[in-house]
C-alpha cells in the first residue's frame, strides 16, 4: 500500500466508531485514511455481549472483522501516531511519529478518551498543582522549572522534546520506549535527561508538586510532572485547532447531528463525545461522522 500526501478524509482512531467512519466515507467514493493502531482501543481487551444482532464475540474479533471490512471498503489504513495538527489554507495537516506529513480536506477524530491516569499516590490529589496531562496545554506554565514526563510512547518523546523550548531541565521516565525509530533517536540525542527502565510509585507534595518518587527509590525533585500515557490525545489535538470543548468540564468534544465541530471540515465521533461509553453510540456516530465528512470533501475538492 502507498500512502499518497493528500486525502480527502482522515480518520484518527481504529476503534468502532472509527472504523464506521471509514466504512461509510469511502462508500461514498472519496480517498480515505485511517490512523492508530486497533489493539489501543478500550474495545480491543472487551467482550461483546449487548450489541444488537451480535450475542457473544471478543473485542479484538470485532475490531479486526471492522478493519476488513473498512478496508474492503476501499480505507487505507496507517499504524503510526499523530503527534501534531495543523490548518494550512483549505487543509489540515498532519505529523505522524515517522515523521510523514499528510493533508487532508476533512478530518474525523474518533480516538476515544485517554482514561490513562499513572494511579500512584499523589496523582489525584495534586492535579492542578503540578500534575498535568496534556505537555501543549500548559508547558508555558513551566518557563525556567524542572520538569518531568511520565510514559513509553509518542506523546511522552515529543512532549519531553516541546518542553525542551521551556522548562530549565526535563527528564523523560520511561520503562521501554515503544516509539519509531526517528523519535527514538531525536530523545536520545536531545538535553532531554532519560531515564529508562524506571516508573513512577509516588508524587510527592503538598499544595504543589515537588518530587517524584521512582521503583528503585531514587527521589527526583521537580516543578512539575506531565503523564503522557499512548498517543496524543484528541482533547490536545483538538486544542491546537481551535475545535470547542464541553464548557462543564472540558474534557469532550462539542458536534451537532452532523458531527460536525465548530471548526469546519473537523468532525467528531465515539468516546470523545461524551458518555454513554457504548459501542453502539460510537458506530451511529461514526457512521454520520464518515457520511459528514465524505460531504464535507467533496464540496471542497
Amino acid at each position: 500500500m502507498t500512502i499518497k500526501e493528500t486525502y480527502d478524509v482522515v480518520i484518527l482512531g481504529t476503534g468502532p466508531a472509527g472504523l464506521q467512519a471509514a466504512i461509510h466515507a469511502a462508500r461514498a467514493k472519496v480517498s480515505v485514511l485511517v490512523m492508530g493502531r486497533e489493539h489501543k482501543s478500550s474495545l480491543y481487551k472487551a467482550h461483546v455481549e449487548n450489541y444488537c444482532c451480535v450475542t457473544e464475540i471478543s473485542g479484538e474479533e470485532l475490531l479486526d472483522q471492522g478493519v476488513q471490512q473498512a478496508k474492503n471498503s476501499g480505507a487505507n489504513f496507517l499504524n503510526e501516531d499523530v503527534v501534531k495538527t495543523t490548518k494550512q489554507d483549505n487543509l489540515y495537516s498532519i505529523q505522524t511519529e515517522s515523521g510523514r506529513t499528510i493533508n487532508t480536506r476533512a478530518l474525523i477524530m474518533a480516538m476515544g478518551i485517554n482514561r490513562n491516569r499513572l494511579g500512584v499516590p499523589g496523582e489525584k490529589e495534586l492535579i492542578g498543582k503540578g500534575v498535568s496531562y496534556c505537555v501543549d496545554c500548559d508547558a508555558g506554565f513551566y518557563k525556567d522549572s524542572v520538569v518531568a514526563v511520565v510514559g513509553n510512547e509518542s506523546a511522552a518523546v515529543v512532549g519531553a522534546l516541546t518542553l525542551l523550548f521551556y522548562a530549565a531541565e526535563v527528564h523523560l521516565i520511561v520503562e521501554q520506549f515503544q516509539v519509531s525509530e526517528r523519535l527514538a533517536y531525536q530523545i536520545q540525542a536531545s538535553e532531554v535527561n532519560v531515564h529508562i527502565g524506571r516508573r513512577v510509585k509516588e508524587i510527592v507534595g503538598d499544595e504543589q508538586v515537588e518530587a517524584l518518587i521512582m521503583d528503585n527509590d531514587q527521589r527526583l525533585n521537580i516543578d512539575g510532572v506531565f503523564i503522557e500515557k499512548g498517543a496524543k490525545g484528541a482533547i490536545e489535538l483538538a486544542a491546537l485547532l481551535g475545535v470547542a470543548l464541553d464548557e462543564e468540564n472540558f474534557r469532550y468534544i462539542v458536534t451537532d447531528k452532523q458531527q460536525k465541530t465548530n471548526v469546519a471540515g473537523i468532525f467528531a465521533a465515539g468516546d470523545i463525545c461524551g458518555p454513554p461509553w457504548q459501542m453502539a453510540k460510537a458506530v451511529g456516530e461514526g457512521c454520520v461522522a464518515g457520511i459528514s465528512a465524505a460531504e464535507f470533501a467533496k464540496k471542497n475538492r
